[in-house]
């Protein structure tokens, strides 16, 4: 099957969530058949379009890995392609010239109100012959009767009376074409197969397919996702996580855990929750779009991305949170010391941000070793005092300093010395870190190294 699909965001804010669901879904449907995948910038409205947001949204797209095929289209390039259609509906008989103020307009409306009936254009100026004049709209000739009835690739067969509907502008009095007009044009152009869009378009819908046919050109397939929701059903907002799709990147979020949880947010293959990229090409074929809004939840979305963190090869993920580390202050770390870090703490950390905050207390001096109080109290007594000392005096002489060789030193500390376990590893790990929490024990005093063990576990028993 031939499937052309595209993402048309207009550059008037950030690439948000619910836009980036619904590029994923375009791209996802696009791949799966072998198709080609567009991405449009509708930047028509000049007041509110700005080259950063647009900047923003590619960069965006790009981090989400969501590639596009051919040339980035621009629809303030493609005026002189518009006017060009709008001809053809005034040549055709299907549009014309309409005179009438937005005032004038209004009072249809108000009138038509006033007796019960739908507020619209009355076709004033359906059969006066007008040409081009200073102020004069362009309209599209409605039919009389009939409905408009397609099929919905998410909510299934939708009908609209034409009675519904009024002879709606697709030039505007300065030239530009509206919204519907554009669109239909360059989805036209573009050869797009599939239209995948939030569901608040589903009203201008019918309006485009009379454009088509209008034109006499076949209309693609359409597909209205619901929109996103927050944890509590209410409509989604930053109180509930809400970001845009750079926040989430500055966040330390992966890339392929907020594609993976988006994806989910509105499709399912049965109960599986973690697809590979590979696995959602190979699996998203446009059906079991589910017609009930979602609902987001942050904390489900992060433990998706420690699930990715964990599954990361070290050494990729010692890359990736390289710009966190910097932004910490700790300033460069080699990749060996960066990975050991990882290594140590990837099993506490739910984002990169959180993984680099990790650090601080290994790549401090001792004597800048922060204690959380709770630990020091529970863990720091006069008996773990004293064997904190003793067990000093055994790593002092301990050689090589190695992880493995030093967990059979401290394994033979607990047993010589008639210990348990949790008698000395809690006092340990609180003089080590500062805290209850981290990787094992022979880990963390091989990445301090013999010196900086030594110095802690001095401090410790001197509090």
């Amino acid at each position: 099957m031939n499937v052309v699909t595209r993402f048309a965001p207009s550059p008037t804010g950030h690439l948000h969530i619910g836009g980036a669901r619904t590029a994923i879904f375009c791209w996802l449907l696009a791949r799966h058949y072998g198709g080609r995948f567009h991405l449009r910038i509708e930047d028509t409205d000049l007041l509110r379009s700005k080259q950063e947001y647009t900047d923003s949204i590619l960069a965006s797209m790009k981090w989400l890995g969501l590639d596009w095929d051919g040339e980035l289209t621009y629809q303030t390039k493609r005026m002189d392609l518009y006017r060009s259609y709008v001809e053809k509906l005034l040549q055709n008989g299907q549009a014309y010239w309409c005179s009438c103020t937005a005032e004038e307009v209004e009072a249809m409306r108000e009138r038509a109100r006033a007796v019960g009936k739908k507020p619209r254009y009355d076709g004033h100026c359906r059969n006066l012959n007008l040409g081009p004049g200073e102020g004069r709209c362009v309209r599209l000739r409605c039919p009389d009767e009939g409905k408009i009835v397609f099929d919905d690739m998410v909510k299934g067969r939708i009908s609209v009376d034409v009675s519904e509907l009024d002879d709606m502008v697709i030039q505007r009095a300065d030239g530009t074409p509206t919204y519907n007009m554009a669109v239909v044009v360059d989805d036209y152009e573009m050869g797009i197969t599939h239209v995948i869009r939030g569901d608040d378009h589903v009203s201008n819908t019918p309006r485009q397919i009379l454009i088509y046919r209008a034109l006499g050109l076949k209309e693609p397939i359409f597909g209205h996702v619901p929109m996103i929701l927050g944890s509590d059903g209410a409509k989604l907002s930053k109180r509930h996580g809400a970001r845009a799709v750079i926040e989430y990147e500055k966040d330390g979020l992966l890339p392929h855990a907020l594609v993976n949880y988006l994806v989910r947010l509105g499709w399912s293959h049965g109960d599986q929750e973690i697809f590979s990229l590979d696995e959602l090409v190979k699996l998203f074929d446009g059906t079991h779009l589910n017609p009930s809004a979602a609902r987001f939840d942050v904390n489900k979305l992060q433990w998706l991305n420690a699930h990715y963190m964990r599954s990361l090869p070290v050494s990729e993920l010692a890359r990736l949170v390289r710009p966190f580390a910097v932004e910490e202050g700790y300033g460069e770390l080699s990749q060996e010391r960066l990975e050991g870090l990882c290594t140590l703490f990837r099993e506490r950390a739910k984002t990169l941000v959180e993984l680099a905050k990790c650090f601080a207390p290994m790549l401090c001096k001792a004597s800048e070793l922060t204690y959380d109080e709770k630990a020091v109290a529970k863990n720091i007594t006069p008996e773990t005092r004293e064997r904190l000392t003793r067990l000093a005096a055994v790593l002092e002489k301990t050689d090589p300093f190695e992880a493995e060789h030093l967990n059979e030193v401290f394994n033979g500390f607990v047993k010589d010395n008639n210990l348990t376990f949790k008698e000395i590893a809690p006092a340990l790990r609180t003089a080590l870190v500062g805290f209850m929490g981290g990787s094992h024990l022979h880990d963390i005093m091989a990445f301090l190294g013999r010196e900086e063990t030594l110095a802690r576990i001095a401090r410790a028993a001197s509090l």
